[in-house]
């Protein structure tokens, strides 16, 4: 009889403890779970910064909506020792060594230049080269024309030369030959008229 009361006993103390535990864990299990709230705020750049406690470690994520160069940095902080990860919108992962500090405040370009992503310029000089391109080409399209408008320009004025040239000669030629055969005409009856005077 007495072993069943102290059984008896001895189960009651256990549920007892049972129940307190299950209860300090749910409120263990409640309390980090409100420590694991994430809050969100908006911040410089057109970013915002995401902050969750878990297991006492601090991570504030910041979200570039649209810097071509980053995509978001990541500040941990586990023990008062504090990380900072940039991430380029490729996915390239770069510790931030360089004032760390300014990780959740500073420009999404400046926070590059620390990390160390190039400012891609491959895009600006190809633009560049298909504008100077079009410009050459542009340019030596004018060129052309312009030459072969002063081609047709030049041979427009050569030709009517050339035809008052050889009209001048033609006319200056037949005026050489009439002369020329009056001169000749001339000195036949010339001769004819001395003839006559010589032989009677």
């Amino acid at each position: 009889m007495i072993q069943r009361i102290l059984i008896v006993a001895a189960i009651a103390s256990l549920s007892i403890v049972a129940t307190s535990c299950s209860r300090e864990q749910a409120n263990t299990n409640a309390n980090a779970n409100a420590g694991n709230v994430a809050t969100t705020t908006t911040a410089p750049d057109n970013s915002e910064i995401t902050t969750t406690n878990e297991n006492g470690v601090k991570t504030e994520t910041r979200t570039f909506r649209n810097n071509p160069r980053v995509s978001k940095i990541v500040v941990t902080t586990r023990d008062g020792k504090r990380t900072v990860k940039v991430y380029s919108p490729s996915g390239e992962e770069r510790e931030l060594k360089s004032e760390p500090e300014k990780a959740l405040s500073a420009t999404g370009d400046a926070i590059a230049d620390s990390a160390g992503f190039v400012k891609e310029k491959t895009t600006d000089v190809g633009e560049k080269t298909v504008d100077t391109s079009k410009t050459v080409v542009d340019k030596t399209k004018e060129g052309a024309s312009t030459a072969i408008d002063k081609t047709k320009e030049g041979a427009n004025k050569v030709i009517p030369k050339a035809v008052d040239t050889t009209k001048t000669v033609a006319n200056k030629t037949k005026s050489g030959a009439k002369t020329v055969a009056n001169t000749a005409a001339e000195g036949a009856k010339k001769t004819t008229n001395t003839l006559k005077k010589v032989v009677p």
